[in-house]
């Protein structure tokens, strides 16, 4: 079952229980496929890379806008954006611990052969690949980080 099912189906069962956070998640979902789609070379399906990395943008872009908005104590506004980002987040990859992200950092750190700050994007580039919508780039930044210092 492709994303663009799961989403359909979550979307009737949110219209059934007229959830008005979850549609609207839901359909914003659904637009950025289609927009996918269409920007693409004509190819039908999205890879799941692709899918990926549309659901994780979504993801923070929503909770960038929560955080914004509690900034300002806008908590009526935050809530809604909190709320759409876990509907969207349900169709992510089951998020990995920070012990994991560890274990696959010190493992990326000595294939490369990284020996400090200077080989820092070699060795986010590839675990930001290889953990793709498993772990947001600020955990796997500072983990990279921390185990590039020491």
């Amino acid at each position: 079952m492709s994303l663009q099912d799961d989403v359909m189906s979550a979307m009737k069962v949110a219209m059934k229980e007229k959830n008005q956070t979850a549609l609207a998640a839901l359909r914003a979902v659904k637009s950025e496929i289609l927009l996918a789609k269409t920007a693409s070379d004509g190819g039908d399906e999205l890879t799941e890379e692709q899918e990926i990395k549309i659901l994780s943008k979504m993801v923070k872009q929503r909770k960038d806008s929560a955080a914004i908005f509690l900034e300002q104590k806008r908590e009526d506004l935050a809530q809604p954006e909190l709320d759409q980002a876990e509907v969207i987040s349900q169709f992510l990859p089951e998020a990995l611990s920070e012990e994991e992200i560890e274990k696959v950092v010190v493992m990326t750190i000595d294939q490369v052969g990284a020996e400090g700050m200077k080989d820092m994007g070699k060795v986010m580039g590839i675990v930001s690949q290889e953990l793709a919508g498993q772990a947001d780039g600020k955990t796997i930044s500072s983990i990279v980080k921390a185990k590039l210092m020491s």
